[in-house]
């Protein structure tokens, strides 16, 4: 099985839980970066996010060269941002073609757990296999991330 884990960062969390998931499924790290970086002021880029995600905004993402044609399974996570996933995973899916694709969310979270990201990610890969998903607090041990993608993968 061919894994790639696609993910958007904003402090770091995200991208540490993405590296921990290719150590697991030894799958690439692919990282999504908008050519326009949100704020460094946690409070105005939340601002930012939320005028994006409400108005289904896709921001244009840096080229990613990797293609997805022999991928079986991607894995692909963003910290929970107003229940959904980051605006630049939306660029993503909407300019990536993941037909066929067994699709696996992951999320960093605060407490909202997934929120409705595994809805939305049903609605944006409506001809891939979403799967249940992820959610893990920025305190997560390797051990239950391991545990988890064991019995789930």
């Amino acid at each position: 099985m061919k894994i790639s884990i696609v993910y958007y960062s904003y402090s770091g969390i995200t991208r540490k839980l993405a590296e921990d998931i290719a150590l697991i499924t030894d799958g690439k790290l692919i990282e999504l970066k908008p050519e326009k970086l949100y704020s460094f002021s946690y409070n105005t880029a939340v601002k930012e996010v939320r005028k994006e995600i409400e108005k289904g905004y896709c921001p244009s993402l840096l080229e990613i060269k990797e293609t997805f044609d022999d991928i079986d399974t991607v894995f692909i996570g963003s910290p929970n941002w107003f229940k959904t996933f980051a605006p630049p995973i939306l660029s993503f899916l909407r300019k990536t073609d993941l037909s066929g694709k067994t699709i696996i969310p992951f999320c960093t979270h605060g407490g909202g757990g997934l929120g409705h990201m595994v809805e939305d990610f049903k609605r944006e890969c409506s001809s891939s296999d979403v799967k249940r998903g992820i959610a893990l607090k920025g305190n997560y041990t390797f051990d239950e991330l391991k545990d988890y993608i064991e019995k789930n993968l």
